[in-house]
């Protein structure tokens, strides 16, 4: 009953509406996930190359790590990727687009680097895959007005990540 009353005084008076992209407007957003989540997939594949090459391994053992570490790297992947939508579809506004007009070629090299790594073991596209995360951590942290640096992570594969300089 009161759901009516209310709907008939606001289309009696409508109120202009306040629009938000999620249910909590956080503005809480860092690549760094995603960057972590990449190199995760580096790792996994380091991980399976050196597998193959273990001969004292029973075949139940290497297909059980194997498989684990296949289902992870997937998972990562998947993950980077959906990082990546969320800052640019949530945070990315026009203005920071007229800026950095490729940023949509970055995003979609993402997309299909992150396709390619779940589809294959390919280290290389998965370095890339890195690389080009760290090319959208770079212009996510300009936009903020933050400048970076790059360093290896400190753990393996050792790689380097775009970091924001923080005081």
């Amino acid at each position: 009953m009161i759901y009516k009353i209310l709907d008939r005084l606001d289309r009696r008076f409508p109120l202009p509406r306040a629009n938000a992209h999620c249910d909590i407007p956080c503005g809480i957003y860092d690549p760094i996930m995603a960057q972590i989540a990449a190199l995760t997939v580096v790792r996994m594949i380091d991980l399976m190359k050196d597998l193959e090459g273990r001969e004292a391994v029973s075949k139940l053992d290497y297909h059980n790590s194997m498989s684990r570490y296949i289902a992870i790297k997937e998972e990562h992947a998947e993950k980077a990727k959906q990082e990546i939508r969320i800052i640019w579809g949530d945070y990315f506004k026009s203005h920071h687009i007229e800026k950095y007009p490729h940023l949509h070629e970055i995003v979609h090299k993402i997309m299909a680097l992150g396709s390619k790594v779940r589809q294959s073991a390919d280290r290389q596209a998965a370095e890339q895959f890195v690389e080009a995360i760290n090319e959208f951590a770079q212009i996510f942290w300009e936009t903020k007005g933050i400048a970076t640096r790059r360093a290896k992570a400190p753990y393996a594969p050792s790689l380097e990540l775009v970091y924001p300089v923080l005081e």
